[in-house]
């Protein structure tokens, strides 16, 4: 008797197949498209994204030329999901959460189609400690013991695919283990059925890890180091940020300041789509990178999910949904994670691309019109979480997504910046403008924004000084008036602005040198602490209220330029050397104000 194939395929579109199935399917299954090509059986990977009757479509995740109609389609029953467990750190991974590297070591450089591998080495060995207690009853995401995983304590947790209560009936005591060696035996108190758990689980990337107690508002902001965004436009811990910039505006350096200097415990960079020479300078970049917390490598606290604009357009999005989702792992273990998620413009391409191919009805600039609900549900997994482990007691965790967004000429008014802008909690916009002017970081300080400048106002003060938002606020509302004064030059020519409108003008652009422009190439410059930043704040704050009574423009203009000199030096020396004493009081002399050495400044401030 013939042999009937329960799924086939019986339509090919770019990288959506149309299969036929007499079995049930669900959506975001996912199958595996069988290739017989010159004797070689090859299975590719694909995710239902829609289901007709008994036929589906499927996004494949690989190239799918030599696909034919009738080519056997494998249901696998379960959902794109992803290894969890010890030993993520420091790895790179491609979209699907294959370890590049031992891909490489597997197939070469040149990776083969239908190649997949483990994310996690099962045979490494990791050094156990109980937690839980023998007869103890546990919920899933609840704490039964942990592992050293570099400086951090690696909860191994009851399964989150478990329901219910659960009874433990053994545990393992202090040993060495690895991913396969059962860690527990977990009873359900309802069914009385018994599990094994593991140091490692699956978890579907796109459903939500919610294991937490509650969702908890954003109280402090995420420090990064970075002066134009702490003090103008702070990001908030468990937050959400938008950096929108064309090309060249310096968006791979920002991130690479944020990743290394904000006060996160795990790092998690998803370069979706991004060209793969970007994606190239980031995996030699990283490695040499130092932790300023450990002086170890960056990489130690750091995953990289790999996807290049070459790849595979469906993975684009598969790339996007396991960042943010070993991002909820690691928050559900109490630790600070930040995700940085470069660019989500090209998951939307993708998103675009395969609505197509479902010949949905298109919204703006053909994106579909679900877009911002989609990007929406993507940011809103960023969060404080308070979690209650019936082991450990109550912790907090907090992730904060920061994506970044590659708008075509830089234009932020098309779909994907605006749906973005409407779900995020900062808008850190980098222009062409001042990137040409060489003013970095190059966010635009009037067209950017951040909701978290009021609500954390009381966070922030603690941190620099009682005032500190207050003083931001007068700083930001005269560099625009002086912007506008500067835009008024380029009209009606220098000599027809009034000296007092012209001392604002220079003063503004003093503002915008000295504080709002930074040198990330500098140990010094790079990561001021929050006393220099405060006390860097107060010096220009006082510059600007001070009244020189300059005679002519010329005076104003050589005074100014000569400050704007000295502090730009002062920002390159370490505090309470002698540099640094030496332009204290070259400014002050200039000031022709004894008292402009503030006590402040004698307190011995660090780098």
């Amino acid at each position: 008797m013939k042999n009937v194939k329960n799924s086939y395929v019986v339509g090919v579109n770019g990288n959506m197949v149309t299969g036929f199935s007499t079995n049930p399917v669900a959506m975001n299954e996912v199958v595996y498209v069988i290739l017989n090509t010159m004797g070689e059986v090859k299975k590719l990977k694909a995710e239902i994204i829609r289901i007709r009757g008994q036929h589906y479509d499927a996004q494949v995740f690989e190239d799918t030329r030599d696909i034919k109609h009738g080519d056997e389609i494998e249901l696998s029953g379960e959902l794109l999901s992803i290894e969890l467990g010890p030993g993520l750190l420091g790895q790179v991974f491609d979209g699907l959460g294959n370890p590049l590297n031992n891909l490489a070591q597997k197939d070469g450089y040149f990776l083969k189609r239908g190649s997949y591998i483990s994310s996690l080495n099962k045979e490494v060995m990791w050094s156990f400690s109980p937690v839980a207690c023998t007869n103890s009853i546990l919920k899933p995401g609840d704490t039964l013991g942990i592992v050293k995983e570099g400086i951090f304590e690696h909860r191994i947790m009851v399964p989150f695919k478990l329901l219910g209560q659960f009874k433990v009936l053994s545990i393992l005591p202090v040993q060495k283990i690895n991913l396969k060696t059962v860690v527990a035996k977990l009873q359900n108190i309802k069914t009385n059925s018994i599990h094994d758990a593991y140091a490692v689980q699956e978890w579907a990337v796109k459903k939500p890890l919610n294991f937490y107690e509650e969702r908890l508002l954003p109280t402090k902001p995420l420090t990064t180091k970075i002066r134009i965004v702490d003090a103008l436009f702070p990001i908030a811990e468990g937050g959400t940020a938008c950096i929108p910039g064309p090309f060249g505006s310096g968006k791979t350096v920002f991130q690479q300041s944020v990743s290394r200097y904000a006060q996160a415990d795990i790092v998690i960079v998803a370069a979706c789509g991004e060209r793969a020479g970007e994606v190239v300078e980031t995996l030699c970049e990283f490695p040499q990178l130092i932790d300023p917390k450990t002086n170890r490598s960056l990489m130690e606290r750091t995953i990289i999910i790999c996807n290049t604009s070459s790849m595979p357009v469906a993975s684009r999005e598969a790339s996007i949904y396991t960042a943010i989702t070993m991002g909820e792992y690691y928050r559900q273990m109490g630790l600070k994670v930040l995700v940085l998620a470069d660019s989500t413009s090209r998951w939307a391409q993708a998103i675009r691309e395969m609505s197509g191919r479902l010949e949905e009805i298109p919204g703006e600039e053909a994106f579909p019109a679900y877009l911002g609900s989609l990007i929406a549900s993507f940011y809103e997994r960023a969060a404080n979480v308070r979690i209650k482990d019936s082991n450990l007691g109550q912790s907090i965790g907090s992730l904060t997504l920061i994506g970044t967004v590659s708008p075509a000429g830089g234009n932020f008014e098309e779909p994907v910046t605006q749906s973005t802008l409407a779900v995020v909690g900062c808008f850190l916009g980098l222009t062409y403008a001042r990137s040409y002017a060489k003013r970095f970081p190059a966010i635009a300080p009037l067209e950017s924004w951040s909701k978290y400048l009021d609500s954390l106002a009381g966070s922030i003060d603690e941190i620099y000084f009682i005032g500190f938002v207050k003083m931001v606020k007068k700083l930001i509302d005269h560099y625009a008036k002086g912007q506008l004064i500067g835009d008024q030059m380029k009209v009606v020519g220098f000599e027809d602005i009034s000296l007092p409108e012209y001392v604002h003008y220079l003063k503004a652009e003093f503002f915008d040198a000295v504080f709002l422009q930074q040198d990330a190439f500098s140990e010094i410059d790079s990561c001021p602490s929050d006393a220099r930043v405060a006390s860097l704040l107060k010096q220009v704050n006082d510059v600007i209220d001070y009244d020189f009574g300059f005679s002519d423009k010329n005076q104003a203009r050589e005074t100014l330029l000569k400050l704007t000199s000295l502090f730009k030096d002062l920002n390159l020396c370490l505090s309470n050397s002698s540099e640094y004493q030496n332009y204290q009081k070259e400014i002050a002399n200039l000031l022709s104000k004894k008292e402009f050495l503030y006590a402040y400044n004698q307190e011995g401030l660090a780098c």
